[in-house]
């Protein structure tokens, strides 16, 4: 994706070295920055840090910037590869697949169980403190291939051709491994709120 004419004159005040520009950049990018990083890292820590880590790579690389994609997508870049390092290196955390190393992904098919369909679960279940709760440890739970592409797209709603970008992948490559993930986070969740509808209507 190309940069807009409003970039455009950002990017030439950031890289005359005007701490404004700067400044602006900071302020328009960092919470989707803190918030992407918290859904990949689940660590309100460790999301501080990849915040700090991304707006210095981006100061030390504008100069080499030459803007053929977008301001956005390059912030987006530049800390999702910076959450993904975290993940990579923190042993203590659920067993993940690299980016490049899915093979045995691809072929993946939900378990040939029923699905519940929770699409009718009361508005009190689904948006609930404990649901949420599931719901983040469901998407932690997720192969790290799949969980970065169903977090930019789905949580953070990136389009699947920034996605693509962002990750270097095609947009039907995007596109299969959020719906991977989607299938994934659907056998998760189904039981759990099967069992709070059925309580629910006792």
């Amino acid at each position: 994706m190309q940069a807009t004419h409003d970039e455009t004159e950002l990017l030439t005040a950031l890289q005359s070295g005007d701490r404004a520009a700067f400044a602006r950049l900071v302020e328009t990018y960092e919470s989707q920055v803190y918030n992407l990083a918290l859904k990949l890292l689940q660590d309100e820590d460790e999301a501080e840090d990849v915040l700090q880590e991304t707006f210095l790579s981006a100061y030390r690389g504008l100069a080499t910037f030459e803007g053929r994609s977008r301001l956005s997508t390059w912030i987006y870049r530049i800390a999702t590869n910076a959450s993904l390092m975290r993940l990579r290196k923190d042993k203590s955390r659920a067993a993940t697949v690299s980016l490049d190393d899915s093979a045995d992904l691809e072929d993946w098919q939900p378990p040939p169980r029923e699905l519940i369909d929770w699409s009718g679960a009361p508005d009190e279940i689904l948006l609930s403190e404990e649901a949420r709760r599931v719901m983040d440890e469901a998407v932690t739970a997720l192969p790290e291939s799949l969980k970065v592409v169903f977090v930019l797209r789905d949580i953070e709603g990136l389009p699947a051709a920034e996605t693509g970008e962002i990750l270097g992948l095609s947009v039907p490559a995007v596109k299969s491994r959020l719906h991977r993930a989607r299938l994934m986070l659907r056998d998760r969740l189904s039981s759990y709120y099967a069992e709070r509808v059925e309580n629910k209507v006792r």
